[in-house]
């Protein structure tokens, strides 16, 4: 997530907003997939796209819910902070045309449940892996933004075999570049402060100014459904599952830098936004695996899913495509399959 101000758009204005973009969310053992309608109490947050239906599955310590549209081999969007699975709704009908897109609300977030704990991005990234497997797919694609990239990663990490391809947006990993971040915004190191410091200080009358304000370093806001997402984040229990992903950076550094020898192999495309982190998405991913692709999303701001969805939906289609199809213009150079 970006927030940035206008004196530093002069002096590092990509490197401030790609650190400010570190604003990140994800945010029952038995069970079976349940199709469900989106609930009428909560249209704003959960959303409505001809062609998909919504569902929930039990996984170990809570309950995930996705929604789920086209046909094709599997390609699971994972959203970030703070943000749901309503953050690919523009991109997700392109998406369908060649994949059956499925997208989570990471746990404690949207209408997933709110876990007590297990909020570092390994186990998350275990849970959303049991949500997979137990929808019927041993083998799957990811696209994660933000916090949803950094779950991404140690499920590609520790499931190798079935991760096909990985992209991830806009972030750098924790352990290899996202601790650099930290100072560069007081959200950072507010969303990280022990309970019950940013719980006390955002309350719910609080919600639209504060993230107002983040989402305000967009390079176009108004492109941003804010409502649905203040609505998402007015309970204090959903803001408070937010904190505790940001509060599990250190594990997840700790977690990562253990495990680097464990190297990526399959391709991973790090794609940073033009008004964001540019190509520091690529120089971290490229310290933990052997074949990352670059890009660099131009006119966007850190939320390039709906800044600059045609350019996303190009760049995806190519790269969870089939090899060989040519890129249309140099700008998609790194996104062919």
């Amino acid at each position: 997530m970006i927030r940035r101000d206008r004196p530093l758009r002069r002096a590092g204005r990509g490197l401030y907003a790609a650190l400010a973009a570190v604003v990140l969310l994800l945010a029952g053992s038995a069970a079976s997939a349940t199709p469900v309608a989106a609930p009428a109490a909560d249209q704003a947050s959960s959303g409505n796209l001809p062609g998909f239906s919504h569902g929930t599955v039990a996984v170990q310590g809570t309950t995930l819910h996705y929604v789920r549209g086209g046909s094709g081999p599997p390609l699971v969007l994972l959203h970030g902070w703070p943000q749901t699975w309503w953050e690919w709704a523009k991109v997700m009908p392109s998406l369908a045309e060649h994949h059956t897109v499925i997208a989570f609300d990471l746990p404690g977030a949207g209408e997933s449940s709110i876990p007590t704990g297990g909020y570092d991005k390994a186990t998350t990234a275990k849970r959303i892996r049991e949500g997979v497997r137990k929808l019927g797919y041993t083998q799957v694609s990811l696209l994660g933004h933000d916090t949803g990239a950094l779950v991404a990663y140690p499920y590609a990490r520790d499931f190798p075999a079935e991760v096909v391809r990985m992209a991830v947006l806009e972030t750098p990993l924790s352990g290899f570049g996202l601790e650099d971040m930290n100072g560069i915004s007081f959200h950072l190191g507010l969303n990280q402060t022990a309970a019950p410091v940013p719980e006390k200080l955002i309350d719910n009358d609080d919600v639209s100014t504060y993230l107002g304000w983040l989402f305000s370093g967009a390079r176009y806001p108004e492109r941003i459904d804010q409502a649905a997402f203040f609505q998402a984040y007015a309970s204090p229990a959903r803001r408070t599952a937010g904190y505790e992903y940001y509060r599990a950076f250190a594990a997840d550094a700790t977690n990562n830098q253990a495990n680097a020898h464990l190297r990526l192999q399959m391709p991973v495309l790090a794609m940073g936004a033009e008004g964001a982190f540019g190509p520091l998405v690529a120089t971290s991913f490229s310290q933990v695996g052997d074949d990352v692709r670059g890009v660099v999303a131009p006119d966007s701001g850190h939320w390039i899913a709906e800044e600059n969805t045609a350019f996303l939906s190009a760049c995806a289609k190519l790269f969870f495509g089939p090899a060989g199809v040519p890129a249309p213009s140099a700008a998609l150079a790194n996104c062919v399959a």
